[in-house]
C-alpha cells in the first residue's frame, strides 16, 4: 500500500508540474518576444561578458546533470532493487543509487557555490528562491541517507518516510528549478530555450514512463503464467445432464 501511494503521488505531482510549467514558460517567452526590441537584446548581450555567459551555461549544465539526470537514475535504481531479493544484482543497484545520489549532491553544491560567487543573488525571481530551498533539502536528504538504520530496527519506518518525502521533494523542486532556470537564462541572454524545453520535457516524460513500466513489468510477465500456489479459476463451461451420463458410463468401462 505504501509503494502504491508513493507511485501515485510521484507521478501525479510530476505530471501536474509539467502541465503547469509548460504554459508558464511559453507565455513568458511570448511576452518577452512582444515587449523586447532588437536594441534591448543587443544591449543585454553587450553587458554579458564571454566569461559570465560561460559561467551561466556551466551552472545550468551542473543543475541539469544533478537534478535532471543523476537524481532520476538513483531513483530508478533503488526502485528496481525492490524486485530483487538478494545477490549481486541487488548490490549493484544499491551502489548505483548511492553513487548517483552522492554525485548529484556534489554537482548541485558546485552549482550553488558558483551561483553565490559569480551571480547577482537578489532573489527577485522564482529560480533563485526555489534554488535556496532545493539546496537545503538536497543536503537534508543526503544526511538521512547516510544515517540509515538497519532494517528491522525501531526507527527504520520513520527514517524511510523522511528519506522518501525529502527525495520526492528534491525530485519535484529539481524539475521546477530546471524549468525556471531555462526561463532565467532566456531573460538573461535573450536566447531561445524552446528546443531545450522540449528536450527536457521529453526526458522527464520518458523517466516517468520507465518508472511506471519497470514497476509493472514483472506483473505483466506473470499474466500468462499460472503460479503453483495460485488457484485455478473454473471455466464457465456448462455440462448437460446427458454428457454427465456419458462420462460416468465411460468411467465404469
Amino acid at each position: 500500500m505504501q509503494l502504491l501511494q508513493k507511485l501515485v503521488s510521484f507521478t501525479t505531482c510530476a505530471y501536474f508540474v509539467i502541465l503547469l510549467l509548460l504554459p508558464f514558460v511559453n507565455s513568458a517567452q511570448e511576452q518577452l518576444k512582444t515587449t523586447g526590441t532588437r536594441t534591448n537584446n543587443e544591449n543585454i548581450m553587450d553587458k554579458l561578458s564571454p566569461k559570465l555567459l560561460f559561467e551561466i551555461t556551466l551552472h545550468g549544465f551542473l543543475l541539469w546533470a544533478s537534478m535532471g539526470f543523476l537524481m532520476p537514475v538513483g531513483i530508478l535504481a533503488i526502485r528496481m532493487s525492490h524486485r530483487e531479493a538478494c545477490g549481486r544484482r541487488l548490490k549493484i543497484l544499491f551502489y548505483v543509487h548511492s553513487i548517483s545520489q552522492m554525485l548529484s549532491v556534489l554537482l548541485s553544491t558546485a552549482g550553488a557555490v558558483m551561483s553565490i560567487k559569480n551571480f547577482n543573488n537578489s532573489f527577485d525571481n522564482h529560480h533563485q528562491r526555489i534554488g535556496v530551498g532545493l539546496y537545503g533539502i538536497v543536503w537534508l536528504q543526503a544526511l538521512t541517507g547516510l544515517l540509515r538504520p538497519r532494517r528491522g530496527s525501531k526507527g527504520r519506518s520513520l527514517w524511510f518516510f523522511v528519506h522518501w518525502i525529502t527525495g520526492t521533494a528534491v525530485s519535484l523542486l529539481g524539475i521546477i528549478s530546471i524549468y525556471t532556470g531555462l526561463q532565467a537564462y532566456h531573460q538573461k541572454t535573450s536566447r531561445s530555450i524552446h528546443l531545450w524545453t522540449i528536450v527536457f520535457t521529453t526526458e522527464v516524460s520518458f523517466i516517468i514512463f520507465f518508472y511506471l513500466f519497470q514497476d509493472k513489468w514483472v506483473y505483466i510477465q506473470k499474466q500468462g503464467v499460472i503460479l503453483g500456489d495460485e488457484p485455478v479459476r473454473p471455466t464457465h463451461q456448462v455440462i448437460c445432464p446427458g454428457e454427465k451420463k456419458r462420462e460416468s458410463a465411460t468411467e465404469s468401462c
